[in-house]
């Protein structure tokens, strides 16, 4: 009963409240940008030679200003943000009018979802293990291992996905240069469609992978060394312990506290990671549409992205707190 009233609860309430002030940030911070979409909008529409009347011009700003959320005081703007967010309702897509934003994310998001979840979890378990195996053990034949990573890692995520197109698209065409299915081809539960989505994949998969491992591979390997200089750990030497029992009972099992933190923030993240991503090889998920929504003036498609991002990225640290005791007993009796 403690742990509920002095742990669980307090964790629930700072949730609600994290939640509430990001949402409420992502409803101001548009509003004090010096670019109206409205009126980004009518230029784009004057841009392309249409010419439109004064009472015309009223009617169009008025549509808009419905369609944006802009309509009344910024009160009532503000009640209607709150509205269409728990109908899940964000109105229609104005660089792919009339199709509602909702249908576009749930289009887009399943790509997101399939591509960085498995990446992330993958590169968290390899460089756990490595990082873990090459910090305690440090053999000669290991050095190699951690020079390549210090070599990758400070190389810009694009930089190593541009040296993959070079390598496995233009010089060696293994793998497309971009897509997530092939052209003219529709989505379908059917071999060769699976196989395609795959080979769409690998590509940016693999780019994610050895980016990930090469950032947490370092991570894990300089906690383990820190763990290892610890008390009980020498004592365990000492003792005579099987060394594979200290290194995965009692080094790795304790490394693996801060990382479990990093690979939460990790899949709350998962949208941040999206956008440079799905830009550099177009692939068909969050990131692109959002790219092409900022890049277009989306205002109502930026605005559900952004909402369903601040709700993943609250709602993955919720997760992890309530499953942060599973894993360190001391938190439970706090």
């Amino acid at each position: 009963m403690s742990f509920i009233k002095r742990y669980l609860i307090p964790r629930l309430i700072q949730y609600v409240i994290v939640t509430f002030l990001g949402l409420t940030a992502i409803f101001i911070f548009p509003r004090l940008l010096p670019v109206d979409p409205v009126k980004q909008q009518l230029t784009q529409y004057q841009t392309f030679g249409v010419y439109v009347s004064p009472e015309q011009q009223e009617e169009i700003i008025k549509t808009l200003k419905q369609l944006y959320g802009l309509e009344g005081t910024l009160w009532d703007q503000y009640i209607m943000f709150w509205k269409r967010f728990f109908s899940g309702n964000f109105g229609p897509s104005l660089s792919r009018f009339p199709t509602p934003v909702n249908q576009l994310i749930a289009m887009a998001l399943p790509w997101t979802l399939g591509l960085l979840s498995v990446t992330t979890f993958l590169s968290w378990i390899i460089a756990v293990i490595a990082g873990g195996i090459v910090g305690y053990f440090r053999k000669k034949w290991m050095e190699a291992i951690d020079i390549l990573i210090m070599i990758i890692r400070p190389i810009p995520y694009y930089i190593t996905a541009l040296i993959f197109l070079i390598l496995f698209s233009y010089i060696f065409p293994i793998f497309p240069l971009g897509g997530g299915i092939g052209v003219g081809r529709t989505l379908s539960f059917n071999l060769q469609t699976i196989l395609n989505i795959i080979k769409h994949a690998t590509l940016p998969a693999l780019t994610l992978l050895v980016v990930g491992i090469a950032w947490q591979f370092q991570s894990m390997k300089l906690i383990v060394q820190s763990i290892q200089t610890e008390d009980h750990v020498i004592y365990a030497k000492t003792a005579g312990v099987d060394e594979k029992n200290i290194v995965f009972s009692h080094i790795i099992k304790n490394a693996m506290l801060p990382m479990i933190t990093q690979l939460g923030l990790q899949f709350g993240g998962i949208f941040s990671g999206a956008l440079i991503t799905e830009m550099v090889f177009t692939y068909p998920g969050i990131g692109q549409i959002l790219y092409d929504a900022i890049m277009r003036a989306d205002y109502n498609l930026i605005m559900g992205i952004m909402c369903i991002s601040v709700v993943a990225v609250t709602t993955s640290v919720l997760f992890l707190d309530l499953i942060y005791p599973f894993f360190d007993p001391r938190v439970r009796y706090r």
